[in-house]
C-alpha cells in the first residue's frame, strides 16, 4: 500500500510541476525555431525536385549482382561429382566434420 501511495504522490507532483511550467510559457518552442528565408521561388524548387527524382539512383553502391558465369559443366555433372565426393568422405558433416 505504501508503494502505491508514494508512486501516486510522485506522479501527481510531476504532473503539477509540468503543468506549472507549461502555463508559465516556459514550454513555448515556437520562439526557438530557426527562420529560413529562401531565394528560390516555389516553381524553381519544384522543378529542381523533379529533376533530382528523375536522375536519382535507388540502387545502393555495390549492390549489383555479379553477372552469370558461363560454365561448361551441367548440373548433372556437378551433382554426380558431389555424390562421389560424399561417398569418398571428402565432404564433412556439420561443424565437427569440417576438413582442416
Amino acid at each position: 500500500m505504501n508503494r502505491t501511495l508514494i508512486a501516486t504522490a510522485l506522479i501527481a507532483a510531476a504532473t503539477m510541476a509540468s503543468t506549472a511550467s507549461f502555463a508559465a510559457g516556459e514550454a513555448d518552442y515556437a520562439e526557438q525555431q530557426q527562420h529560413v528565408n529562401s531565394t528560390l521561388t516555389r516553381a524553381e524548387v519544384k522543378t529542381a525536385a523533379a529533376q533530382v527524382s528523375k536522375n536519382f539512383n535507388w540502387e545502393p553502391n555495390g549492390s549489383r549482382v555479379a553477372p552469370r558465369v558461363a560454365s561448361g559443366t551441367s548440373r548433372l555433372d556437378v551433382r554426380n561429382e558431389a555424390v562421389a565426393a560424399n561417398r569418398a568422405g571428402k565432404i564433412g558433416e556439420g561443424e565437427l566434420g569440417m576438413m582442416l
